[in-house]
């Protein structure tokens, strides 16, 4: 018995869009139909490898389609996993709703074609009603006790489910076309659309009472690379992830030694492509003997290039091989060192010939080459001529390890580095002081993934890494600086009254060898354990205690012979404490250690008050 009901609110939404609004590339109906026929017989395909005791077992897996031009009807049909009554339910009237959601929201936020976001939100079924006046979906599953059922719909409001008769299994769609979509029930039409959407769906696509399959079914990675279009490879990696802004990069890898191995890697454009995108893992798709047997396969790839998307085969595992087999198998090993090779040979093709692109590359996906290098010691080697830093001679450019070594001069024993928040705030880091005045580059580290690459990154090409605020950096010698400066006595009694104030928050006050522009500096002592460690615990939101350092003072910085002054002529005035207060939080919050930076507000607001008083005065 039929039974009808009413699609959720969103999907009336769609579908209102879709009736009333689209007009232009209605063409993609197509394409989302045979994407979801395809799906349906890989489904099925990947059953029958451990489950012979379904319906129709011999059945050819693959998609027929056939039109009536007088009826202005077509009908597109697949053997593949069918559907029950629940689940044709689910599927077609109440999952998407999700999907239809955010694909209306996308629709307000971007000013681009619905089109091109139909695929992206699991709604790509009801792209039907583009150009449907009627669609009915008649379906039986897979399971042999499951009956037929059909789902019937005009786009309106309401959906009708009832029992049907059909006594193969699979789904077959008959759409009732528009008068302005009789194009659709041509053949010469439906073939161009095959050929310029569908042209790898890898099962055979029959048209009308043809014996030969209209599509090439060939899997594009099963080609010789010298074969295959850049467009062809775009248009791959569309139909692969639904993401219609072209890839940053991709390879292909055909080869038979050491491990037999067919792959199309792509770096996507982008790191963020939507909360709501095709794929809802990460991994690659593994297929064995044109096979799919695992949509997310994430042994393939070490884990810090998960951002690629890809499709693999290879004859050298068995098609009966289970998920947990796949993952301790000798081949995939050898398979996941062929790929990552060739990976990294492209990144380091990109970084020497295209700069600028890769540049792009780093700006997305940099931090999971920190993440490499950080947690995968092995990875190391492999990685570090893929890393870019920011530095205080760089500019705009960024710059690799083996570029700083180049530059170096000729007596400079390390490479150097400042941890900070972010660049505009190292660039202005009291620890460059030194540094600027003897033209000596420092690298920025500013992701919250770089405390831990100073950590597993000890030196380079047999250079140390080192922190400029490490106490014991092995500096040379400068020349007197010219300048106002302080009576040993005076600033004796100012030090001590940085000690009286800031009490065991620090470790010492003392004097500055290597401070020009700056006041003061927080520095390190020698050894002291996990000290890049704090500042991200501290962007992390956790709950650290700030470590205890020393405390350098410029004896002749202004604000710190003003300072000494004030202490001798008149030291109970109140300005002395909070001064020395703000100048010690202000290189906590330079440092990014600053547990409470609103906090500081009221002292600020006390010393404006102070000098402003004294200069009305």
């Amino acid at each position: 018995m039929a039974e009808s009901f009413k699609f959720k609110a969103e999907i009336q939404q769609l579908l209102n869009i879709l009736v009333h609004s689209l007009y232009t590339e209605r063409e993609i109906f197509l394409r989302e139909l045979l994407s979801n026929a395809s799906d349906a017989l890989h489904r099925i395909q990947f059953e029958m490898l451990t489950n012979r005791d379904v319906l129709d077992p011999d059945a050819e897996l693959c998609i027929r389609i056939t039109v009536d031009e007088e009826a202005k009807t077509l009908t597109i049909a697949d053997t593949g996993i069918g559907m029950t009554r629940e689940e044709i339910v689910q599927d077609l009237g109440t999952i998407a709703h999700s999907g239809a959601a955010a694909f209306l929201q996308r629709l307000a936020e971007e000013d681009r074609p619905a089109v091109e976001l139909i695929g992206q939100f699991g709604v790509g079924f009801y792209s039907v009603f583009m150009v449907a006046e009627e669609v009915r979906v008649v379906s039986r599953s897979y399971r042999p006790e499951a009956e037929a059922v059909e789902w019937v719909s005009d786009g309106g409001t309401e959906y009708r489910v009832g029992p049907a008769d059909k006594a193969d299994r699979g789904t077959r769609i008959e759409i009732k076309l528009k008068e302005d979509a009789a194009e659709f029930a041509n053949l010469w039409r439906l073939e161009q659309i095959i050929h310029k959407h569908s042209e790898y769906v890898p099962f055979p696509i029959y048209l009308g009472d043809r014996k030969e399959p209209v599509n090439r079914q060939t899997a594009l990675w099963r080609q010789p690379p010298r074969e295959v279009t850049e467009e062809e490879y775009h248009e791959f990696y569309k139909h692969l992830t639904l993401d219609f802004e072209k890839p940053l990069l991709y390879t292909h890898l055909v080869t038979d030694a050491p491990v037999n191995v067919r792959a199309i890697l792509y770096v996507p454009a982008r790191r963020e492509r939507g909360l709501l995108n095709l794929r809802t893992d990460y991994g690659l798709r593994l297929y064995i003997h044109n096979v799919l047997i695992e949509e997310y396969n994430k042994d393939l790839l070490p884990n810090h290039f998960r951002f690629v998307e890809g499709v693999v085969e290879s004859e050298d595992l068995p098609l009966n091989i289970s998920r947990e087999a796949v993952q301790h198998s000798p081949a995939i090993r050898r398979i996941r060192r062929a790929l990552t090779r060739k990976l990294i040979k492209e990144l380091t093709t990109l970084a020497e010939e295209k700069p600028e692109e890769y540049a792009t590359f780093w700006r997305e996906f940099g931090l999971f080459i920190k993440e490499g290098v950080a947690a995968e010691p092995t990875a190391q080697e492999d990685l570090l001529p893929l890393l870019r830093f920011y530095s205080s001679k760089s500019g705009e450019e960024l710059i690799s390890l083996a570029r700083y070594v180049e530059r170096m001069a000729k007596d400079q024993k390390a490479i150097y580095y400042v941890l900070g928040e972010d660049l505009e705030s190292v660039a202005r880091s009291p620890h460059l002081d030194y540094f600027r005045a003897n033209d000596i580059e420092v690298l920025y580290l500013v992701d919250p993934i770089d405390s831990f690459v100073a950590v597993a990154l000890p030196e380079y090409e047999g250079k140390p890494l080192k922190n400029v605020d490490d106490a014991g950096l092995d500096l040379p010698a400068e020349e007197e600086e010219e300048g106002e400066t302080i009576a040993e006595a005076d600033f004796n009694r100012l030090v001590g009254r940085f000690v009286q104030v800031l009490g065991d928050r620090v470790i010492e006050v003392r004097e500055s060898k290597v401070l020009r522009d700056n006041p003061c500096r927080l520095v390190s002592p020698e050894n002291a354990p996990a000290r890049e460690m704090a500042r991200l615990y501290r962007l992390l939101g956790q709950e650290y205690e700030i470590p205890r350092r020393i405390l350098e003072i410029n004896r002749r910085h202004p604000i710190i012979v003003n300072l000494a002054r004030l202490v001798a002529e008149n030291p109970e005035a109140e300005v002395v404490d909070a001064a020395i207060e703000q100048l010690f939080e202000n290189q906590l919050l330079m440092e990014g250690l600053h547990p409470k930076p609103a906090e500081m507000v009221p002292r600020i607001q006390q010393l404006l008050e102070a000098a402003t008083a004294s200069g009305a005065g």
